[in-house]
């Protein structure tokens, strides 16, 4: 079977990572790359760097990966669509829920293969949740928290941490319990000197009634990225920095200190942390896209469920501007 011919947009930090895995993805010839900005991290090769996307469809492709700032994902992804070409757009979608709404559009009409790079939904720790949750091994989910804090990247200049870095959690969260969000309440500051938010703590609520909440800044020395469900029988905490899943019971063992006793709450129980198999989230993520274009059954991040966490991550700018709960359609 004759390789698909793959193409890379963009070729900045993100873009070089992904690259690499097109080069050694089976199945799949990167054949091409453009970057107006040339190739910083000399990652093109042989290949020659073409100024523009129109000039990258000359080449012929199957499909294309978007790795550029989100500002130019709706005008990239329009013209990939209007060539006939599959896609994958890193994450957000695009700038607005209106261009993302255009881009899931033409890319269904065009019955074409769009994707959106939702990068945790693939990492291990995350994926081995999900399946427990799924399984039922967790009973009723009452809460999600997700925290995810560190130092503030320089190369990112035309989102904030809301879309930038809170588009992860609010994918992530909506995905591993299989329920919309249905209200969100938040709070930003802008503590950098740069036009837009670098903190938010976001409290939603999604459609089956699990609690959310997440802590999302660039202002932390330290990094941590960490997922917390609560429910029936226990909590999971998910380290996708390490890629670690663990799991506190609740304890089943009556307490006979008279003290501890009269807390009518659960109490600690075994700790189990799970052995799983660790492998790159990007490689899954892009043998998963080409899996769908094959017409393989597989799960990606589709522009659909993309354009929808945008729309959330829009009532979290639109609560914490005028401090109100908005409400979200489902």
């Amino acid at each position: 079977m004759t390789n698909l011919r793959a193409g890379l947009v963009g070729l900045g930090m993100m873009g070089r990572h992904h690259a690499r895995v097109l080069r050694s993805l089976d199945g799949v010839d990167l054949v091409g790359v453009s970057d107006p900005a040339g190739d910083p991290h000399k990652v093109a090769g042989d290949l020659t760097v073409h100024p523009d996307v129109d000039a990258l469809i000359g080449v012929g492709l199957d499909y294309c990966v978007v790795a550029t700032p989100t500002a130019y994902h709706e005008e990239i992804g329009l013209a990939l669509a209007s060539a006939g070409v599959h896609a994958l757009i890193e994450k957000p979608l695009s700038k607005d829920s209106e261009g993302s709404a255009k881009l899931a559009a033409a890319f269904q009409a065009a019955g074409l293969v769009g994707a959106v790079g939702h990068i945790e939904r693939y990492n291990p720790a995350l994926q081995s949740l999900r399946a427990r949750l799924i399984d039922g091994e967790l009973g009723d989910i009452y809460q999600i928290i997700t925290r995810r804090q560190g130092p503030f990247p320089a190369r990112i200049a035309d989102v904030g941490v809301v879309k930038d870095l809170a588009t992860h959690d609010i994918d992530l969260t909506a995905w591993v319990v299989g329920s919309p969000y249905v209200s969100v309440a938040a709070r930003t500051v802008h503590k950098s000197g740069r036009e837009h938010e670098d903190l938010v703590a976001v409290t939603g609520q999604l459609a089956d009634g699990t609690v959310t909440s997440h802590l999302v800044n660039w202002l932390s020395p330290m990094k941590e990225r960490v997922t917390i469900v609560t429910g029936d029988r226990g909590a999971y905490i998910a380290d996708t920095l390490h890629a670690d899943l663990t799991f506190h019971a609740n304890g089943s063992i009556p307490t006979a200190w008279d003290d501890l006793a009269q807390f009518r709450g659960v109490s600690e129980g075994d700790v189990v942390r799970y052995a799983i198999a660790k492998p790159e989230p990007l490689r899954t993520e892009h043998e998963a896209f080409r899996d769908a274009i094959l017409g393989k059954e597989t799960d990606i991040v589709t522009m659909q469920q993309g354009l929808a966490t945008v729309e959330v991550a829009e009532a979290v700018l639109a609560s914490a501007a005028d401090g109100s709960t908005v409400r979200l359609p489902h």
